[in-house]
Parts: structure tokens; sequence; C-alpha cells
């Protein structure tokens, strides 16, 4: 069961405004019948007539409507670590990702693994509304962000949120906010838009060490699928539709640190594909992070960059690939070839822009490639071999490499996999799979700067970082990163003792 909110704690949040609980429970207040974040600006009201929920469905189930300041449809995500929670978790992503508009919860069930009344029991103890309920909120809330923040025609923020019709979306929206859907169209503005363009905000709990989280993306970025431009990060995406089709294009992702907030650009083309696009992008830049607690737990290790985020995946088979290609081969030689790889089996975008050219390769579509053409691309014999064992299990349904991927069992057929050893299955339970837990014990740079000899000693220095070890692996690498101008290693063993 959810942990019971303390409503003493949660007024001291609400009166100071504090980010770090940005997210975790939502305010509804009894004299204007709005709900709102706990960051909201609008003048503390009476401890008296606030309620507070644990999620935004709850709180629109007990009758409040959404804060059109504070706007709840904003509020960064959560990554927490109790089993239970964490299938909770796992069912809200997927639903905010728009499952439930074209399946229904036996497959939302079997998705995660569990039964359908387990699914439901769970859900009501984490969120206090059925996934139903929850699925109807998050529908009403994306429908609400479109409407402000984009300038779609209101039939098509119907049926991108997830509604069946435009008449269905329109009665809902009134009865349960009080008003029509196009009341916030006309008040809100899009003069600074480009009307072939979405822009978007994602919300973070601060601090957010952007800046390195770009020059791990940076770094590693592959010509014509991903760039870095100052502080901007660009990159292709491509999404599977609901009826089966594939849709190609880019976002363009933008800090606003006065907002505690990232700014995402996207084109039309992925109009429809917004919850899976933001989604996505959450994983990528790791935005359920609670950086208090994570800085808190490393200690002196996280001093020199707090708030660092471990960088995510928006395809587990893409970082599948860059950590067999990135095998024994430094980052540089490694982002040569997976350039190849994009330029000769990706698929074009329909319009290149922002110096774009191809998304990344499916793992269908390296099946497909013959051996040879993919040695002529400088790939060897043996990682030719990993690349196809991880892509016919992924075809096969066998493999699944995201967050939703069961942990320990992904590990395991991973290994099972000639040519992917435990460096290799541990970095990809990093970025794909998400897990906070996961390190590369193995890893050179992390031998280094503990000073052991082995993997087995490393694992044994780093026990007292669990369960944020893999936090503490991008402390150590970007430290190691930096060369003389970062840590010395003898000072990093110090840290790290």
């Amino acid at each position: 069961m959810s942990m019971p909110l303390d409503p003493e704690v949660c007024y001291k949040a609400v009166s100071a405004r504090d980010r770090r609980f940005d997210g975790w429970f939502f305010v509804g207040v009894s004299s204007t019948g709005i709900y709102c974040r706990p960051v909201c600006n609008v003048r503390t009201p009476r401890f008296e007539n606030c309620t507070f929920y644990g999620s935004a469905a709850a709180a629109e189930k007990a009758g409040f409507r959404p804060c059109l300041k504070c706007r709840p449809e904003l509020a960064p995500g959560l990554a927490r670590f109790d089993a239970t929670r964490e299938l909770a978790d796992a069912a809200a992503a997927m639903i905010d990702e728009g499952f439930l508009n074209h399946a229904g919860l036996p497959a939302l069930a079997d998705r995660i693994g569990i039964t359908e009344r387990h699914l439901r029991r769970i859900f009501a103890d984490e969120f206090g509304v059925s996934p139903v309920e929850y699925a109807q909120t998050q529908r009403l809330l994306l429908a609400k962000r479109l409407l402000t923040d984009t300038a779609m025609p209101v039939t098509e923020v119907a049926l991108a949120a997830g509604f069946g019709s435009v008449r269905r979306f329109n009665g809902l929206f009134k009865t349960r906010y009080g008003f029509a859907p196009g009341r916030l169209r006309l008040n809100a503005r899009h003069d600074a838009l480009p009307d072939s363009q979405l822009v978007f905000q994602l919300a973070y709990r601060p601090p957010f060490a952007w800046h390195a989280l770009l020059d791990f993306l940076g770094d590693r970025a592959i010509d014509g699928v991903e760039r870095r431009d100052g502080n901007v990060y660009t990159r292709t995406l491509s999404l599977e539709r609901q009826d089966g089709q594939t849709v190609a294009g880019w976002c363009r992702v933008t800090p606003l640190s006065d907002r505690h907030a990232l700014q995402v650009t996207l084109p039309p083309t992925l109009a429809g594909s917004v919850p899976q696009v933001l989604g996505k992008l959450r994983h990528l830049f790791d935005l359920g992070a609670r950086p208090d607690v994570i800085d808190a737990h490393l200690g002196p290790l996280a001093a020199a960059t707090p708030g660092l985020r471990v960088p995510g995946a928006v395809d587990g088979f893409e970082i599948a690939v860059r950590a067999i290609v990135g095998q024994q081969i430094t980052v540089k030689g490694a982002r040569r070839l997976l350039g190849r790889l994009a330029q000769r089996f990706g698929t074009p975008l329909p319009a290149p822009a922002h110096g774009l050219s191809h998304t990344f390769p499916s793992a269908a579509q390296l099946l497909a490639v013959p051996p040879d053409a993919l040695g002529e691309a400088g790939i060897i014999r043996s990682r030719i071999a990993a690349i196809h064992g991880v892509a016919q299990a992924i075809v096969d349904g066998r493999l699944r490499l995201d967050p939703l991927a069961p942990l320990d069992a992904t590990i395991a057929g991973l290994l099972a996999i000639k040519g992917i050893g435990p460096w290799t299955a541990q970095y990809i339970a990093m970025r794909a799979l998400g897990s906070p837990d996961a390190m590369p014990v193995d890893d050179l740079v992390l031998r280094q700067a503990l000073g052991v000899a082995d993997g087995r000693a490393v694992a044994a220095r780093a026990a007292q970082w669990a369960p944020w070890r893999a936090y503490a692996a991008l402390h150590v690498w970007r430290a190691a990163a930096q060369g003389p101008a970062g840590q010395p290693v003898e000072t990093l063993q110090e840290v790290c003792a």
C-alpha cells in the first residue's frame, strides 16, 4: 500500500513551495474547488481548506479541478524502489503513453506480468483510483496541455489525447472541469509558436546537472541521428502508432532553468504520438529522479556534480547495439561505427531537419542485414553475431529492452546470447531498463578509480551506494572523463573509500 501522506508535512512543503515534493502529491483546496502542485505560486491556502492526494486522478475523483496557473499536468513523474510501487508505476507509465487507448486491462496486466485483479488492487492502493479512472484523467490532462501549448485543432487534440470522438471529449471535459475546451484555446497564446511545431515542457526536481548529461550524450552522439548544439540536444525518433504503422520525426530539447523544466519541440508528424514521445524523453533524461535523496546517499561522491542523472534511452535496442559495438574500443571509435550503421541501414527522415537525417535501425532492420554487409560497415564478426542475437530475441518476443522489462530475467536473457558479457548486460540495464542500481563492475575506469584489481572488489566497495549504484558509476565516469581538470585518481579513491 502507498505510504499515507502526512498533512502537516505536506502543508509545510506547500507553504515553502518546496520543489523536492513536486509530483509526489497534489493539494485540493475546498474554498476554490481547485487542486494544485505543491509549488503553485498562488497565495498559500489555509490548512483547514487543504486535502492532500497522491495523484492528480485521486484529486479529480474527489471533485477538484486542475489549477490553470501551476498546471498539474506539468508535474514531474516519480521514481520509486518498492516492488509493489514499481509495478503500479509501470502500469501508470504505460497508461500515460496511451496503452489503454488501443488495448484493455488484461493486456496491460499481462505486459507487466501480473493478474488483472492484482493490477486493480495495487493501482488503487498507490493512486487512489482504478486504472480506467487514472487513464481518463491522463487523457483530459493531455488534452488540456495540447489546448494550452499548441495550436492543434480541437478535433486533432481529442484524437491525440486518446478520445474516440470529439463529442465524447467535449462532454467529459465540460463535466469534469466545468467549462468547454474552447475556453482554454481562447485564453492560450500561440503567437511565438510556428504552426508547424509543437512545444511542451517537462518538469524536473532540482538540481539537474543538464550540462553533465549533455556532455555524456554529446560525446556519444551518432551522426545523423542525434547532435548537441551548445545547450540544446536534438535527435530523431521512430515510433509505432496504434495502427501498427511507424512514424519518424525528431525532438529538440532546451533547458528552462528558471522554470525547472525542459522545453521539447516536435514536428507536426509526431502530433499523434505526443504521449509516447514525452514518456520516452522522461526516461532518456531521468526526470523521475529524486536528486536530493540520491545525492545525500552517495555523499562526497556526488559533491562535484549534484543532480547528476543516469541517461536512459528512447529505444532499448539502440542502447544494446551501442554497448556491443563499444566493447573494448574508444567512445570516438564506437561513435564512428554507429554512424555508419545509421546511414547505411537506418530509415531516412521524410524531411531532414537540424542536421539530422536518419533514425537508428530497428531490431528487424538490422536482423535483415547480411553479416557481410555489417562487416563492410566495420563491425567485427563476433559483434555481428551478438547484434543479430539480440535482434532475433527482440523480434521473436523473447526479449524486451525497456523500463517495464523484468530486470533479472532480462539480464539472464542477455547473458545467454553469445558475445554479451556482464559489462554489456549491466550497461544495457542502466540505460535501456532504467535500473538505478545496475553497475558494470568489470569496467576498467571503475577499477582504476577504486584502486582495485577486479570486478568482485568493485562490487564489494560499491555496496555502500546501493540502491543507486548506476548514479555512482556515472559520477566516477564523469570525473575520469574530465581528465586533469577533474578529480585525480588518488582523490577519487579517497572519495570512493
